[in-house]
């Protein structure tokens, strides 16, 4: 067992602008957060958030208090939101055990208590993505599953961008201090999501895409909407997002993807949107 992570630092958007590709890979994109038995993680300076992956084979994998935290554990003034991606797995919060299988998520509020990760079976191993905000106050562990949703179907087919957004870890659904996760499946033939695309000033977000075929990718975009960058990603890869950036992408294939926040702002609609016209 090991728990791997690293800090990312924020970046003001007059400097972002000039990254070459190899820097806005390095500061905004997250490729690999799921290896045998191992924890991965990284600390971002954006709203504190933690973004991270853990993949249970044979062993059972904690999540460990990292040196950053200067805490007895992860969870002593943090809050976590887990969607399982992979084969049925547990996650265990104190005395307390929670079945996940796939697409099925968890949250976990503040406490001090230990958490860990085990895989149901070792040949469909789960694969556990989470994101971790600072919390203020203790709410309930809860398993959500998409029955539990509150579900926006937006988009078409004509415009290649017919989705389904399921907000799972949400106000709308269960208390949470500043952490809102969720889940949006594009449908076959469609291809673009977050359109037209848009900023929240009061929140930093993280996108992490799976179900693409290994053979497939997708193009996120970022960056001021005058000042537009992409990051071409892979399966099972995920990016930052400043509080100052779109974040909005296109694939050559569907795909789905689990967005998380984190910040002042527990309003989903709170959102400052961008004609697709005037994007540069």
């Amino acid at each position: 067992m090991k728990t791997n992570y690293e800090i990312r630092y924020a970046a003001h958007p007059d400097d972002a602008r000039h990254y070459d590709t190899a820097r806005l890979r390095r500061h905004f994109l997250i490729e690999t957060l799921f290896v045998k038995d191992e924890v991965q993680m990284v600390y971002s300076m954006y709203d504190r958030m933690i973004v991270g992956g853990a993949m249970p084979v044979y062993e059972v994998l904690p999540l460990e208090a990292i040196d950053p935290l200067k805490a007895p554990h992860f969870t002593t003034r943090r809050e976590v939101g887990i969607y399982n991606i992979g084969g049925r797995g547990t996650v265990r919060v104190g005395g307390e055990t929670f079945e996940l299988g796939f697409k099925e998520a968890l949250y976990i509020g503040r406490g001090d208590r230990e958490v860990s990760f085990a895989s149901a079976d070792p040949q469909q191993p789960a694969k556990f993505y989470f994101n971790s905000t600072t919390a203020h106050a203790e709410y309930p562990c809860r398993k959500v599953t998409k029955q539990d949703a509150v579900v926006a179907h937006m988009g078409s087919l004509e415009t290649s961008n017919e989705r389904n957004i399921n907000k799972m870890l949400v106000n709308q659904v269960l208390p949470t201090c500043q952490l809102q996760m969720g889940m949006t499946e594009l449908a076959t033939g469609s291809v673009w999501n977050t359109m037209p695309a848009h900023t929240h000033s009061r929140r930093m977000e993280a996108y992490f895409y799976f179900e693409l075929p290994a053979d497939q990718a997708v193009c996120h975009f970022m960056g001021e909407p005058q000042e537009t960058r992409h990051l071409w990603m892979a399966n099972e890869q995920a990016v930052l997002s400043p509080e100052w950036s779109i974040h909005s992408a296109a694939a050559t294939h569907n795909y789905t993807f689990i967005w998380g926040m984190g910040g002042e702002n527990l309003d989903y609609g709170d959102q400052d949107f961008y004609d697709i016209r005037e994007l540069k």
